[in-house]
């Protein structure tokens, strides 16, 4: 992430159009195609760095492709259509996204393929899904509830639309899913049956070993989890009901799940941004992260007054705080670290003969992607030190 100087004059004037617009997006809208506009954002602000987003989504699309198996993006973590659209043009099957809402907003910005990974449940939400359903190309849900089975088949058959489903399978999480077992084999009988449903397979996603630091644990506990789906499959096959579609993993996964020869798709999501909880996966072990940080905060230096102590104005409100605090990465001496110094500002210590004065613009490391996104209403694509975009992150606040 490349941060000018803060006494480098803005040069030319950016002649630009944006769609679906929000406020965020007019402040820096001026500064698109501004050589060293980067660095000039109104902060806070959400940036991405389109080389590094653009290499994450090549490599993980090749690494698919290499291993044999599908990919279907799991939107929630950007929660954009723009992105959705560039890892479909590279190859992705479609998306995935955690929220009716979330599938909404991707329809509406043109997306044709998508699974919701959540159960819909309500009788206002199976409305809204089976009305989704008219409208697109491909749309998959999940069940994991005999009941809500026949709710959604009446629902899908009074709209005139057969509902694809994914029968949700626990991985030992407990949060969504049924386990593997009789009533697993009966829910999977009752969807295959029911006359509003065309049964397409299996979802089995195990987040509680995404994150595991060890790589060993990470690769045992993932195994055995698909270890147990195919014993499951294998039983489904008896039955005739093989699934054709078996979708789960994640990108604390990536890498170990295609060699279980069971899952047909990953839903990677983190993979196109990383945030310091997922570099830390890797790099507390000694190794590398497998793809590389493209998204930040983009903060600035609102007073100095104090010797190693700066304050800057993105606090609590700026990032998810589930995961501690921010990384520092760009704009402030090495070895600095950033602390919440209140909900709307940040605080910086550092050491040194340079000082950090009232206009620097800094850049964070998120700790936590995918909520942190979510309290944004866009994202600023860099290039370099160049503005190139100003993409709408339609999906923000989409949780219903």
């Amino acid at each position: 992430m490349n941060l000018p100087p803060v006494s480098e004059s803005l040069q030319g004037e950016a002649k630009h159009e944006v769609g679906a617009k929000t406020m965020a997006e007019f402040l820096n809208a001026d500064l698109i195609g501004v050589q060293g506009g980067a660095a000039r954002l109104q902060t806070p602000a959400l940036v991405v760095d389109l080389d590094i987003l653009d290499t994450n989504i090549a490599a993980m699309t090749a690494y698919a492709n290499q291993c044999g198996i599908g990919l279907r993006p799991h939107a929630k973590t950007h929660k954009c259509v723009e992105i959705s659209k560039r890892q479909i043009a590279a190859g992705a099957l479609g998306i995935c996204v955690a929220k009716l809402g979330e599938a909404e907003a991707q329809a509406d910005g043109g997306i044709d393929s998508v699974l919701i990974t959540s159960p819909v449940v309500s009788e206002a939400g199976i409305r809204r899904l089976v009305t989704l359903n008219g409208r697109l190309g491909e749309l998959i849900t999940v069940c994991d509830n005999a009941e809500v089975s026949l709710r959604l088949s009446a629902a899908a058959q009074a709209m005139g639309k057969r509902l694809k489903v994914l029968v949700d399978i626990d991985p030992g999480l407990g949060r969504t899913g049924v386990l593997p077992g009789e009533q697993a084999y009966d829910l999977v009988r009752r969807v295959a049956a029911a006359p509003g449903l065309e049964y397409v397979g299996l979802q089995c996603y195990a987040g509680q070993v995404q994150h595991l630091e060890s790589a060993n644990e990470r690769r045992t506990a993932s195994l055995a989890v698909l270890a147990e789906l195919r014993r499951f499959c294998g039983g489904l096959d008896d039955l005739g009901l093989m699934p054709k579609i078996v979708s789960g993993g994640g990108t604390g996964t990536f890498d170990i799940d295609p060699d279980a020869r069971t899952l047909t798709e990953l839903q990677v999501g983190s993979y196109v941004f990383m945030d310091r909880q997922y570099n830390e996966v890797w790099e507390k072990t000694g190794g590398q992260a497998p793809f590389a940080t493209s998204l930040f905060v983009q903060a600035t230096v609102i007073s100095a007054n104090r010797d190693g102590l700066a304050t800057t104005d993105a606090g609590y409100k700026s990032f998810a705080t589930d995961a501690g605090p921010p990384q520092l990465i760009a704009g402030a001496p090495e070895g600095a670290s950033y602390f919440f110094f209140g909900d709307e500002q940040g605080g910086i210590f550092y050491s040194g003969a340079t000082k950090l004065v009232p206009g620097q613009a800094v850049g964070c490391i998120v700790p936590h992607c995918d909520p942190t996104v979510n309290l944004y209403d866009c994202l600023h694509a860099v290039r370099g030190d160049t503005l190139e975009a100003v993409w709408h992150i339609e999906g923000r606040g989409r949780s219903a």
